[in-house]
């Protein structure tokens, strides 16, 4: 396990504190039936900016406090136990680490401060179809009026409907699968051109398709090299997809003890139902999981903090032993409650529908499994 210096405690304690108490499920839940437009609730989000979460990654000469990713982790971790909305993966964690890795002094000057204070929401619009599969990129960037114009669609684009700041995906040459020829650009949601379409998911958080129609945008728009921008996305990628592992983490570690508190009260037979060989034997499984994978994600968040030439493969790991964890523990939670259960007045098909959804975003569970395999020569 990661041994936290005495600030990242209190980071993680004061994000613990917080989320229990103005972010807890319940909160969630009133989002959720009242249709909450952007998925999240503005007000949360500003107090946790107030807060300094919004700009952990970010540099201090930019308004953030350049305090790691294993820090941001902690965050998110705890947040994921409450399954608290925010942007704050898509915005404060994989829009900053793109401009902070490949932006410009005067990207970063522009939008990095006011995405550290929670004034403006940027996100990635990376894929294009249902599956996770940034080299299919299509989306046509044509050389215009000494720019670029963009022309094509993303989907299930995160925080899509909030966003101020796109950070397209385009091909500027070559064809879908190639590596070589995409290019990133900072695109304002605001641009002509460019619209977006709400879209609702099982875990009723804020997904949009953006459609690019047309849109043109300036040579100073692109972030990072032309044609080159394939591997800065992957870097970015990357640390979105830890963010997403730790998120992860937090919601299988709440369902855990919320199922264990339910073993050890309901009582069946004149016995509590703990006592059963049958589920002790399935809570320990679910336990030492939790701790397999507390292991991957600290591990991918601090690879990243080191530089370490790994981090690709501490992440692909990380976010595939999240999958299963979370997938297993979200399914057990459901089953040992019962009827109960399965209602909708139980927080336990909340989790299921998040965890599901999660699974999917920037890579599922075969997907990095596959990629890890590549990596290691398999």
């Amino acid at each position: 396990m990661a041994v936290l210096t005495e600030e990242q405690s209190m980071l993680r304690d004061s994000a613990r504190d917080w989320v229990r108490e103005k972010a807890p499920v319940t909160a969630f839940r009133k989002l959720r039936d009242g249709a909450a437009p952007l998925g999240y609730d503005p007000a949360a989000f500003a107090e946790m900016a107030a807060m300094g979460w919004a700009g952990v990654v970010i540099p201090e000469a930019y308004g953030g406090s350049d305090f790691g990713y294993l820090s941001l982790g902690l965050v998110l971790e705890e947040m994921g136990r409450t399954l608290a909305a925010s942007p704050l993966i898509a915005s404060s964690l994989a829009a900053a680490s793109a401009l902070v890795l490949g932006g410009t002094d005067a990207q970063k000057q522009a939008w990095l401060p006011r995405i550290a204070a929670g004034e403006a929401v940027a996100t990635l619009a990376v894929d294009e179809g249902a599956r996770h599969d940034p080299l299919q990129t299509g989306l046509s960037a044509a050389p215009a009026g000494g720019g670029f114009s963009l022309t094509g669609s993303k989907t299930f684009v995160l925080e899509g409907m909030a966003a101020d700041l796109f950070i397209v995906a385009a091909r500027t040459s070559g064809a879908r699968g190639e590596a070589d020829g995409i290019t990133l650009f900072l695109v304002p949601a605001d641009a002509r051109g460019v619209t977006r379409e709400k879209r609702t998911l099982a875990d009723a958080r804020g997904y949009a398709a953006v459609s690019f129609d047309g849109v043109d945008v300036g040579a100073k728009a692109v972030l990072g090299a032309v044609d080159q921008g394939y591997p800065l996305l992957e870097r970015v990628l990357d640390r979105a997809r830890a963010g997403l592992a730790a998120e992860m983490l937090g919601m299988a570690v709440q369902a855990f003890e919320t199922t264990l508190d339910y073993l050890k009260t309901r009582v069946q037979f004149g016995q509590t139902i703990g006592s059963f060989q049958a589920l002790q034997h399935r809570a320990a499984k679910m336990f030492t999981e939790l701790e397999l994978t507390r292991s991957c994600v600290e591990a991918a968040l601090s690879a990243i903090d080191a530089e370490s030439p790994d981090t690709p493969q501490a992440v692909a790991l990380a976010k595939a032993a999240a999958g299963d964890t979370l997938h297993l523990v979200s399914r057990e939670m459901v089953q040992m409650h019962g009827g109960i259960g399965m209602t909708d007045a139980h927080d336990a098909g909340l989790y299921l529908k998040r965890a599901r959804a999660l699974e999917t975003t920037f890579g599922s569970t075969a997907w990095h499994r596959d990629r890890w395999g590549r990596m290691a020569g398999y």
